[in-house]
Parts: C-alpha cells; sequence; structure tokens
C-alpha cells in the first residue's frame, strides 16, 4: 500500500523532498529536525499545543453547511470547514503555535518567517507574543502595499516587518520574502527559529507543518460523521505552497472512496508565464528553497514569475508531498481564474453572509463547479481557509465597488 501520509527517513516523497541547504545552514535545521522529532514523542508538549489550540485559537472550527451556496450551484451538499473562524483569522495558527513551543522548547529568543498574504505573519506574530519571542517577518514590498492591515497588525503585535524586493521586476512577492528570511537566518541561527509558513523548505518543515495542520482533517472527519454518518465524496482546498490544503487532505488520503482535489491560481492567463502560479499544471522538477519539487522555471532552472489574485499563493514552488500526490494521483489538481474567484468571493457573501479569503475562493470556485456535476446525495468538504478582512479593499476595487 502506497504511503501517501508521510516522507521516509530522508524527507523525501517519492522522488520529491530532501534537504538541501547551504553548508552553515545544515546544523540549525538538523536542529530543528531532532528538536521535532523529540517534542513530537512529549505528551507535555502535545497537551499544551492541544491545550492552545482549545483556549486561545477556539478549536474545534465548524463544519457548515452552506445550504444556501448549494442550492443556487444545484448537485451536492457543500459543507465549509470555517477555519476563518480560528483567531486571527485563517489555518496559519494552527502550525504557528507549534512552531512558537518548539523554539521555545529549544532555548530560541526569536522567530523569523516570511509571508505573502500577511495570515501566516500574523498568526507567527500573535504566537510569538503569546510564548514570549521576539519576531521578524519579511514580506514581499509589492504585498507590503496589498495587505497592508495585515502589517499593521504584526506591528501592533510587535513583529518587525521587512519589505523585500522593492528593486525586484514587478515587486518583491513571496519568493523573495522566503530568499530574504533564510539569508538572515543564515547569518543569526544561534539563537533564531526559522518558521517556515506551508508545508515547503527542507526536511522536516514539509511533514512538521502538515502534521500541525493535519488537526483539520481530523476534526472534519469526525463532524462529518456525524452529520451525514458517512464519508465526504470529496475534499477541496487551495493549494499554494499546500499547508492548509495538507492539514484537511492527511486523514483521508487512506480513504480510496474520497476524491481529493486541490486548486491552484489560474490568475490572468494559464498559457501565459508570468500570469499564473499554476505550478502542478506547467512546474516541472526543479530545486527551490532548499526542496526538489516541481517548479515554474525557465529552460535554466530559474523560478518563472507568477501571478495570482491571492498573494498567499502566488509561489513558483509547491510542498513536495503534493508533487507526490499528483505523481501518484492520489490528488487530483485543478485551477480557478481570477475572474472565477471573485465570482466565488461575491457568490459567499451573498448568499452565506461570509466574506472569505481570496485563497479560499480559488477553492470554493472549484467546488461550485464540481457540486453541480455531482449527485444531490453527494458530499463536498470545502477549507475555507481564511477570511477576507485582508481582502476587501483590494476586491472592491476589482469589482467596482
Amino acid at each position: 500500500m502506497t504511503n501517501y501520509k508521510t516522507s521516509d527517513v530522508n524527507g523525501y516523497f517519492g522522488s520529491y523532498g530532501g534537504r538541501f541547504v547551504p553548508p552553515q545552514l545544515e546544523a540549525p535545521i538538523a536542529e530543528v529536525a531532532a528538536a521535532y522529532a523529540e517534542a513530537v514523542r512529549d505528551p507535555e508538549f502535545l497537551a499544551e499545543w492541544e491545550q492552545l489550540l482549545a483556549d486561545y485559537v477556539g478549536r474545534p472550527t465548524p463544519l457548515f453547511f452552506a445550504k444556501k451556496l448549494t442550492a443556487e450551484c444545484g448537485g451536492a451538499k457543500i459543507y465549509l470547514k470555517r477555519e476563518d473562524l480560528n483567531h486571527t483569522g485563517a489555518h496559519k495558527i494552527n502550525h504557528c503555535i507549534g512552531e512558537a513551543l518548539l523554539a521555545k522548547r529549544m532555548g530560541k529568543k526569536k522567530l523569523i518567517a516570511e509571508t505573502g498574504a500577511g495570515q501566516h505573519g500574523v498568526a507567527l506574530a500573535t504566537a510569538a507574543a503569546l510564548v514570549g519571542l521576539e519576531c521578524e517577518i519579511h514580506m514581499g514590498a509589492i504585498d507590503v502595499a496589498k495587505q497592508r492591515p495585515n502589517v499593521l497588525r504584526m506591528e501592533l503585535l510587535g513583529a518587525k516587518v521587512v519589505p523585500v524586493g522593492e528593486n525586484v521586476v514587478g515587486g518583491g512577492a513571496l519568493k523573495e520574502a522566503v530568499d530574504s528570511a533564510f539569508e538572515v537566518f543564515a547569518r543569526d541561527y544561534k539563537d533564531t527559529m526559522f518558521a517556515i509558513g506551508s508545508a515547503v523548505g527542507p526536511d522536516p518543515y514539509p511533514n512538521m507543518v502538515r502534521d500541525f495542520q493535519s488537526i483539520v482533517g481530523r476534526e472534519a472527519r469526525q463532524q462529518i460523521l456525524a452529520k451525514e454518518g458517512r464519508l465526504p465524496d470529496a475534499l477541496v482546498a487551495a493549494v499554494g505552497g499546500g499547508s492548509n490544503a495538507l492539514g484537511l487532505f492527511t486523514e483521508f488520503l487512506d480513504d480510496a472512496d474520497v476524491k481529493i482535489y486541490g486548486v491552484e491560481p489560474a490568475g490572468k492567463n494559464l498559457e501565459v508565464v508570468g500570469e499564473h502560479a499554476a505550478t502542478m499544471t506547467h512546474g516541472s522538477a526543479g530545486m527551490i528553497h532548499g526542496m526538489q519539487t516541481l517548479v515554474l522555471q525557465d529552460e535554466e532552472g530559474n523560478p518563472n514569475p507568477v501571478h495570482s489574485i491571492a498573494s498567499g499563493l502566488d509561489y513558483p514552488g509547491v510542498g513536495p508531498q503534493h508533487a507526490f500526490l499528483k505523481e501518484t494521483g492520489r490528488v487530483s489538481y485543478q485551477t480557478a481564474s481570477d475572474t472565477e474567484t471573485l465570482q466565488a468571493f461575491k457568490a459567499l457573501c451573498r448568499h452565506e453572509g461570509i466574506i472569505p479569503a481570496l485563497e479560499s475562493c480559488h477553492a470554493v470556485a472549484y467546488a461550485m463547479k464540481l457540486a453541480a456535476e455531482l449527485p444531490a446525495d453527494s458530499v463536498i468538504i470545502v477549507n475555507l481557509s481564511g477570511r477576507g478582512d485582508k481582502d476587501i479593499d483590494y476586491v472592491a476595487e476589482k469589482l467596482g465597488i
């Protein structure tokens, strides 16, 4: 039976993954790997994390039947896993609490990370404040301008926000933020832990982030059994780096009758380089940020420019486990365009009174199409990974409101 759920001892999912870092980072990354392996065997560490998820984050999040959206689409029932109701407004807090606790356990004084839409940055700044650590967040200049409310939140929480890539053509985005944060970490790793914001990067990060996020799927499984008396027919989640998707998918990977769909950004034009971020659709095997995975790249192996209406998805790579799940056929990877994403945003606002994150709306957009194709007794669970407060000014401009 194929092991879909975790890597081998060297951090590989099939031919994807591994740990490819410069010599000066080999020891600090190995230190994180050893500390995490020890921590997850410690019942006290796990109990503290679970207690904070319950008492501080507000878990479990509801599994909500979107009755009016279902009626509008016709066909299958659409359930929303409401990660947008977490403290800080997205799924990111699940692994950020875990990373902050791990850093404190290791005796570190500071957390450093990248962010795209700002949700990981806000969540990590929150976790750092909670456990008493310093926090530094690197963010692409284009995203600093686009996601100003989240920048202010990070600063209010005590984090230092570092804009990156002002001189990059088109403005720095998520890739440049990751590059910059790794560069600083390489110079200051003794007192600092790098807290990656998705299921990407060198081993152990893809496993570690997925493990912390898998609480989403464990809850969803129990909730759908209670509500419907059976497992869902399909799961749908947006994929950039891939943390929210693996959070939902992991608990169901061994259930062959549950179809699983990851949805990535088709952007403005799926056929034009630089106008989408559809790594699973157009990417090829390559190296990025310390891992072997699928990458949108040129003939020389340099990452291509990417675009998504959702800042948290505009990344030219993807988590190595997703590359493996595509290769094995366990997960079907689809796309949603900027236009479809905006339509899904409006639909969820108008039909269900929920203002969702643009990242999540990629999943909603595909789920709406899928629901119309399935029988009325079918069930779909969508991971509504975040709320859209951060996006309302940008969406209003795009919609001419």
